[in-house]
């Protein structure tokens, strides 16, 4: 991550590396450690540049290694690496040369960090720490009292996956967050609708970014990773929604190991859609619907153009309907074929095929529109 920077860019400009190769503990090369765990092989020579190298990832077999990089290798370019990850140098871990493919074409968006005058830009933050900050944390509700948000009580698109073990006094949870500070009763983020975005996940799970917007007054533990930025409740309906797309959720998949820190997030190529672009409203429409279920969530309903969270879809068929529509709306945002598309849907092994066929029926349908 963001940490470990200075490393590679050391690596990249005074030794030459000469391979890199990961692979999985998926059949227990090392006994006793969890098979999902990854582990890597790194050479480089001392002295030098390195222009380029060879790599292998996700590989099950040690054997490899006697053929690797003439059998089964990549070349990434270091350029390619600062293009794709500028703050951190983060290698994507490219299985083929289709993945460098799909990245060129989809990196020609902007950073979701990059601040861009005129067009809302996207902040975010770890409000409570679940250590540091446990003192405030209540185990019951209470009049005065908020939830305590954590990343595992949200799924994609639902912010009641599971019900909150903690809650906050609110005068308390304020005071904490202006520090030494004074209140003085401005408006906080937590006051509003926010995007959230679990931390702890893998590159290995059935999906590794998991996000929705959050509810009104509630604060949030450090392993949800919440907004303060932008405000606007359709943005946010735009931002979860590319989140949650196979597309995106293959990029990060190619970043991460077992956090998605904010950094991460950050460095994710996300157009910045407003009501002027064509797929604006398809995509807030249906992501409102997915998102606005319960009665905290009609303001957000009527601003997304919908009237309240009574037309909210709670059917599970009518759920995976959208989320395909969505799905197949954010793969021709993003430019790619037929063929690219279903490439990023093989790598999710976990999803049930129907998922992913649906998914490819709705890249179709969406195709037919466009020629119409």
């Amino acid at each position: 991550d963001l940490g470990t920077k200075q490393l590679r860019e050391m690596l990249f400009t005074q030794t030459e590396v000469t391979g890199l190769f990961c692979f999985e503990n998926r059949k227990e090369i090392f006994e006793g450690v969890h098979r999902s765990f990854k582990f890597l092989v790194l050479t480089y020579e001392k002295g030098g540049v390195t222009k380029e190298f060879p790599a292998a990832f996700m590989r099950h077999e040690v054997a490899e290694l006697d053929r690797f990089p003439q059998e089964g290798a990549i070349n990434i370019s270091v350029d390619l690496v600062r293009r794709l990850s500028p703050d951190s140098l983060s290698v994507m871990e490219f299985k083929i040369d289709l993945d460098v493919v799909i990245a060129e074409k989809m990196f020609t968006f902007p950073l979701l960090g990059e601040e861009i005058s005129g067009k809302w830009n996207l902040r975010l933050t770890a409000e409570f720490h679940m250590t540091n900050d446990s003192y405030l944390f209540k185990t019951d509700s209470g009049k005065g009292r908020l939830p305590l948000y954590e990343g595992k009580m949200i799924w994609q698109f639902d912010h009641k996956y599971l019900d909150p073990r903690y809650w906050v006094e609110e005068k308390a949870g304020r005071k904490a967050l202006f520090g030494r500070e004074k209140d003085n009763g401005v408006h906080l983020a937590y006051e509003g609708f926010r995007l959230g975005f679990r931390d702890i996940t893998a590159s290995t799970n059935e999906r590794t970014m998991i996000s929705t917007v959050i509810p009104l007054a509630v604060f949030a533990g450090n392993t949800l990773v919440v907004s303060t930025s932008p405000t606007d409740g359709s943005q946010l309906l735009v931002v979860a929604s590319l989140l949650n797309s196979f597309v995106i959720d293959y990029v990060i998949r190619q970043k991460i190991t077992s956090h998605c820190n904010m950094f991460y997030v950050y460095q994710l190529p996300v157009p910045r859609l407003t009501q002027k672009d064509a797929a604006f409203l398809p995509i807030v429409e249906r992501a409102a619907r997915l998102i606005c279920t319960a009665p905290e969530f009609d303001d957000l309903a009527k601003e997304a153009r919908i009237k309240s969270h009574k037309d909210g879809a709670t059917d599970p068929a009518e759920r995976a309907k959208l989320r395909a529509e969505l799905d197949g709306f954010i793969a021709h945002l993003y430019g790619l074929t037929e063929d690219e598309f279903a490439h990023i849907l093989k790598t999710f092994p976990l999803v049930p095929e129907p998922v992913k066929i649906a998914a490819r029926n709705a890249y179709h349908d969406v195709e037919r529109r466009l020629i119409k």
